[in-house]
């Protein structure tokens, strides 16, 4: 019996094979219908949070161009092994020192 029903599935005509393929893409079709129906609320939010975040964001590019005035005049930044990140200038700034301090042969400053 097992048989002869697997011998009947695999000689089924195409047009019972089309009709399956037609449900089958109705069903897909009305699950991504209701997919997109369920995550309109969520999207329309996402848009108007993105609306909402436009000044800030140039506000804050603003900001970071005022502070880091040329990307070029440092070197890519790297990442200590205690996880500090560390960004070097390539030529570094000559230290604004109160009168009468100089610095050692070595850079450094005695306090």
């Amino acid at each position: 019996m097992k048989h002869l029903m697997i011998a009947l599935a695999l000689t089924a005509t195409p047009a019972a094979a089309q009709d399956t393929d037609s449900l089958m893409e109705q069903g897909l079709r009305l699950f991504m219908d209701g997919l997109m129906q369920e995550m309109e609320p969520a999207l329309r939010d996402l848009q108007d949070l993105a609306q909402d975040a436009k000044p800030l964001l140039d506000e804050l590019q603003k900001n970071l161009g005022e502070v880091v005035e040329d990307l070029d005049a440092y070197h890519a930044p790297e990442i200590l092994p205690n996880g500090d990140i560390l960004i070097r200038r390539k030529q570094p700034l000559e230290p604004d020192l109160p009168g009468g301090v100089e610095p050692n042969p070595d850079g450094s400053i005695d306090l």
